[in-house]
This record gives C-alpha cells, sequence and structure tokens, in this order.
C-alpha cells in the first residue's frame, strides 16, 4: 500500500468475500457484513467475476475465512478469550463476534484502519465494545510495541489470524512476525496461508500465473515469499510451534469445495493452523 491510502489487497479480499455472498450464496463462508461493508462498488457486478480465474480466488478467499473462524471457534470453547487479527483490512469478525467473552484485537496501518471506521460508519455497522483497534506503522514501530500499549493479555493464550498478508512480505519480514507470535503464551494458535512455488505447465496454470501478474501490476503489489510445506514447518518450529493442520489446495477443496475425495495434491496456497509449544 502506499501512504496515505488505503490497502488495495484488503479491498480485493473485501471484495471477493462479498461476492461470494452474491455468487454463491455464502455456501462456503456466510457472512452478513460482507457486502455491507464493501458498499455499492462497481467490482460487485463486474463481469469479470465470471471469469474461472475470479472464481477460484473468491471460493478461497472464502475457505480461508471459514478455516480461520471454525478453528477460533474450536479455541473459544476451550477456553481462549482474546483473539489477534493481523492485516485486518475490512474483515468483518470482530463485528459479528458471536463469543461474549472473546476480546478480538484488529492490527492494521493507521490509513487502512481509518478507511476500515468510515466503512463502517457509511454502513451503519457498530463497534462493538470487545473490539480494539491496534494502528502499527511498521516503519516507526514493532508489532510487539503497539499490542503492548493495549490491554491485550500476555500472560493468557491467544487467537491469531494472519490471512492474506505473508506472500506480500520479505521471508524476513515474515520471519520477525512469527518470532513474536512464537513467543506468546503456551497454547496460543496461529492460522496464516502462505504460496508455495508453483511452475506452470499447464494452459490453466500458465493463465492463472499471467492474470495474478496483471492483477497485481495495476495496485503495484507483487508477490514476494513462497514456501514449501517443509519450509514453513521448519520456520515455525524454530519460532516456537507445533503444525496442527495444513491443507494444500486440493485439500482445501475437498474439505470446503466438494471436490473428490481422491483430488490429487499440488502445489499452490496453503491454509496452515499451529500451535505455541509448552
Amino acid at each position: 500500500m502506499q501512504t496515505g491510502e488505503p490497502s488495495r489487497t484488503a479491498l480485493g479480499a473485501a471484495v471477493y468475500r462479498a461476492h461470494h455472498q452474491v455468487a454463491d450464496a455464502g455456501r462456503i463462508f456466510h457472512d452478513p457484513l460482507a457486502v455491507p461493508i464493501v458498499g455499492t462498488m462497481p467490482e460487485l457486478t463486474d463481469s469479470f467475476f465470471d471469469r474461472d480465474t475470479h472464481g477460484r480466488i473468491r471460493l478461497l478467499v472464502a475457505a480461508r475465512s471459514r478455516f480461520a473462524e471454525d478453528a477460533l471457534a474450536e479455541a473459544v470453547a476451550a477456553g481462549t478469550r482474546q483473539a489477534v487479527i493481523l492485516g485486518a483490512g475490512l474483515d468483518t469478525f470482530a463485528y459479528r463476534n458471536p463469543h461474549p467473552r472473546l476480546r478480538v484485537f484488529e492490527v492494521d496501518h493507521p490509513d487502512t484502519q481509518e478507511w476500515k471506521r468510515k466503512r463502517l460508519r457509511d454502513a451503519d455497522i457498530p463497534v462493538p465494545s470487545s473490539m480494539t483497534y491496534v494502528p502499527v506503522d511498521f516503519e516507526h514501530q514493532t508489532l510487539d510495541e503497539a499490542i503492548a500499549a493495549t490491554d491485550f493479555e500476555l500472560s493468557e493464550p491467544a487467537f491469531v489470524i494472519w490471512l492474506g498478508v505473508t506472500v506480500y512480505l520479505t521471508r524476513a519480514a515474515v520471519g520477525s512476525t512469527l518470532r513474536y507470535l512464537g513467543s506468546l503464551a503456551a497454547g496460543s494458535q496461529l492460522v496464516l496461508d502462505y504460496a508455495e512455488p508453483v511452475i506452470p505447465s499447464t494452459p490453466e496454470e500458465h493463465a492463472a500465473a499471467e492474470f495474478r501478474k496483471q492483477r497485481l501490476s495495476q495496485i503495484n503489489e507483487r508477490w514476494l515469499s513462497f514456501f514449501s510445506p517443509q519450509e514453513m514447518a521448519a520456520e515455525l518450529h524454530r519460532d516456537g510451534f507445533d503444525v496442527a493442520e495444513d491443507l494444500g489446495p486440493s485439500a482445501t477443496a475437498i474439505r470446503y469445495a466438494g471436490a473428490p475425495a481422491d483430488t490429487p495434491e499440488r502445489p499452490g496456497p496453503h491454509l496452515l493452523r499451529a500451535v505455541v509449544r509448552g
């Protein structure tokens, strides 16, 4: 993102979540606030959503939100009382939080948070008392400093959601964040997504790669970091985590999109849940 402007990638993810409610009736991930927070935008009716590549991205965005919120619900049932959403963008969980005792901390750039708060006001979506904004400008502040300035309980387990971010960061930045998160209280959990290296080998994969390149170019972004499952597991282990679950693209499609159980695994985006060791 550019200083003084909201995150374009956050807007893109929000539009895909909203369009999932419209095009797919929210069959993977139901979010009654996804459309209101986006508002009346041409992206919701643009014909490009009919393209196969957009359809796959839309379902992936829906699946990763479902994966995260299902895991969070299990953690809350087991006693977790605080959640952190890194790079929250226009995520709406905090505003429809079904868990009365769960505190939610949204971490994002101040400009993105200001933009989001205007969206919330425009959509008449109230900010609950259980929600805390944690503004972080990483040019001047670290994540641990920002969180320490809130009433987040460092001695208590937390559930951290970090979606749609790691691929845009350098490996050094990913590692720095994971080291901090690995220092949270034992039993804390982390859900993240990451990109596995893919060498296009079929016309479909070449088309998807070119489509991604063009879309990122339009918003002056690019993908920086890729991890194999083995590399990501090793990184997490060094930083104090044990991997509890790692779904590749085929496993994700089987679980959430009704793909056949014998669908072969292939490289691509992964959804992962990890736990801080005792």
